[in-house]
């Protein structure tokens, strides 16, 4: 915990005094922490020391050890300066101090490995303070070696249980020296013997990690042990021994467990074995994808999408057509996300010679993977006898279609015989269309010029985000159409225009005349709506230019509707001119609270321009007393006050 701490603070040292435009004066450092300072002056010193200090600073420091409130920062500083007179000052200490100083110190010790400490560690095993004796047990496992071990041992069986404790983890980390050295046999023995011991269950857990690893090949059996220990303590750290246990006899091992662990730990021990990386696992986790309990096969084929390639396309392949619902979308996920262009290669491959449920699947993923060689494929699907293959292939043509595949779905849209048909393929074409834009307009003239409405409305939706001069002029004819549907359809989409193309000016003129000229009043309400929303829009507009262009229609709003469109207009409009409009409006009872909102929101904008002081009060007096809703008032009163 000490050496974690000692670790965090030297961190954010670091960060801090690598932005100090010079390397601070140690001598300065050491005579504030030598003199009379109050101890809150002397802890950055210290810190600095740490980063700084040399063999001169380590009286200063050494004094300090003593002193509660500057211990722990006098030995984040010995910890760290790399000089043996920082080993002589922390063993001097270890005679001079007790309690909670002395377990610092020796903490610290540890922390720097000091060989020549072992004796003194050593004797402080039998102090009378558990606390003192378990930081000597903790610090020589740290230093390593036989010697510690030697001392620790004896004290797993005749040693208080916290001092035993810490003995155990001593052992542990002497063993962990011992292997690191290619000690695998002495290592293995002090594995055990705290294995054995009467410790706590985290020191057991912690041996018998490193007891299996010691033991390499050896250590399977125990390995196996662990998963299938009714404690769940036992199995997650099988779990996780398995993961770091090398060599081919762990993958055999955890590949023969699958087929007798119980059904809820298959997947767990499944996991383990794909994590290990293991290519001679590979036949396994296909099999485990291919047949056995739901819940390893869909673990397994979550697995495949990471680790798989195409050789397992066939395993999935088959999942996914299968019955279980559950088990084909895991199937039909992993193949959208095995990598490689190898797998897309393959499955556009196998779309030409597939039948039924596995034809609809493979479109699917042609479109999920963005499979562009299987585009004629998808187009010749788009009539086959099968109506999900059919709806399938429309889907994925509007997934990752372009402009060649336009005039191949509007002759799709004619031959359809079922509505069900037509509306997938619309639904391509408008995503499609959407994305290529103008480019397929021309592509689009059968549909508009179509003897059935149907496929002409279907014209007038794509064309209406296609976009362009084109289709703006082909909308326009579509208000003269014969049939009144179309009629609708036209103005609806013309109305709708500036929701996709706000900046395009050449609809104006088109919706004024619209409202002018419509026979039907919707259509005029759909014009106005379509102007006040380009209006609105169109960011290339000045503060003037929207103005004049509410203006040139006002004459042509006569509803509730169309004025509450007005309204909403001009509120957005920084220009005296609008609020006149708005004040008008107030008096209008219909929309009269519209207008009063609408005004109080005007003027409550910070970047007004041009307002004089009178007109300000006039429309804010004229909110005050038209509306009804008491924060519509309110704020037409805050802002009256605030009028000069």
């Amino acid at each position: 915990m000490l050496k974690t701490f000692s670790l965090v603070v030297l961190a954010a040292l670091v960060a801090g005094v690598s932005q100090a435009a010079e390397k601070p004066d140690e001598a300065k450092l050491i005579a504030i922490i030598s003199s009379d300072a109050p101890p809150q002056e002397k802890a950055i010193p210290c810190k600095q020391l740490a980063v700084y200090g040399t063999k001169a600073a380590v009286p200063a420091l050494a004094a300090l050890l003593p002193n509660p409130e500057l211990s722990s920062w006098a030995r984040i500083a010995l910890e760290a300066i790399p000089d043996p007179a920082c080993d002589d000052a922390l063993r001097a200490a270890v005679g001079k101090l007790e309690g909670r100083l002395l377990v610092g110190v020796i903490n610290s010790i540890g922390v720097r490995r000091d060989a020549k400490a072992i004796p003194t560690l050593v004797a402080k095993l039998k102090d009378p303070d558990p606390e003192v004796a378990s930081a000597a047990a903790e610090a020589l496992g740290r230093i390593g070696g036989e010697e510690p071990a030697k001392a620790l041992e004896p004290l797993l069986a005749s040693a208080p249980p916290p001092v035993r404790s810490s003995a155990a983890y001593g052992l542990v980390l002497c063993a962990e020296r011992l292997l690191a050295d290619k000690r695998a046999e002495d290592a293995t023995r002090l594995y055990d013997a705290v294995r054995k011991a009467d410790v706590p269950r985290h020191r057991i857990a912690e041996a018998t990690r490193g007891a299996i690893l010691a033991r390499g090949a050896a250590g399977v059996p125990l390995l196996l042990e662990q998963l299938r220990s009714a404690d769940k303590s036992c199995l997650w750290l099988g779990l996780r021994v398995a993961r770091e246990l090398p060599g081919p006899e762990a993958t055999d091992a955890l590949v023969a467990e699958l087929g007798k662990a119980a059904p809820e730990r298959q997947p767990l021990v499944f996991l383990a074995l794909v994590d290990r990386g293991d290519p001679k696992a590979m036949p396994a986790i296909l099999a485990a994808a291919k047949s056995g309990p739901k819940a390893l096969r869909i673990t397994a084929m979550g697995a495949l999408e990471h680790i798989g390639d195409a050789s397992c396309i066939p395993v999935l392949l088959e999942a996914a057509v299968g019955d279980d619902a559950e088990v084909a979308t895991a199937g039909k996920v992993a193949l959208a996300r095995l990598a490689g262009k190898d797998v897309d290669a393959d499955l556009a491959a196998r779309l030409d010679k597939a039948q039924g449920k596995a034809r609809q699947v493979l479109i699917e993923l042609a479109g999920a993977r963005r499979i562009s060689p299987a585009l004629p494929a998808l187009v010749q699907a788009l009539t086959d006898a099968e109506p999900g293959i059919r709806g399938a292939a429309a889907e994925a043509l509007g997934a990752i279609g372009g402009e060649k595949q336009v005039p191949e779905l509007v002759k799709a849209v004619a031959k359809a015989q079922d509505p069900k048909d037509q509306s997938a393929i619309e639904r391509a074409l408008l995503a499609l269309c959407g994305r290529v834009g103008a480019a397929c307009v021309p592509s689009l003239a059968p549909l508009t010029k179509s003897a059935e409405s149907a496929q002409r409305i279907i014209g007038l939706h794509v064309l209406a985000v296609a976009g362009g001069p084109e289709a703006l002029a082909a909308l326009n004819a579509g208000l003269g159409d014969a049939d009144g549907a179309v009629q609708d359809e036209a103005a609806r989409a013309l109305s709708t225009w500036p929701n996709k193309f706000p900046e395009d000016p050449a609809v104006v003129p088109v919706l004024t005349a619209m409202a002018t000229k419509a026979r039907k009043p919707q259509h005029q309400i759909l014009a106005l709506r379509g102007i006040f929303q380009h209006i609105q829009g169109n960011k290339k507009l000045s503060d003037a230019e929207r103005l004049a262009k509410v203006n040139e229609v006002l004459p042509l709003v006569k509803g509730p509707d169309e004025k509450r469109l007005a309204i909403s207009a001009l509120g957005a409009i920084n220009a005296p001119g609008a609020l006149d409009k708005l004040v008008a409006f107030a008096a209008d009872a219909p929309v009269a609270e519209e207008a009063c909102s609408a005004i109080v929101g005007l003027l409550g904008r910070p970047d007004l321009k041009g307002f004089s002081a009178d007109q300000r009060r006039a429309a804010l007096q004229t909110a005050a007393q038209k509306s009804k809703a008491g924060r519509t008032r309110k704020r037409a009163e805050e802002l009256l006050k605030a009028v000069k």
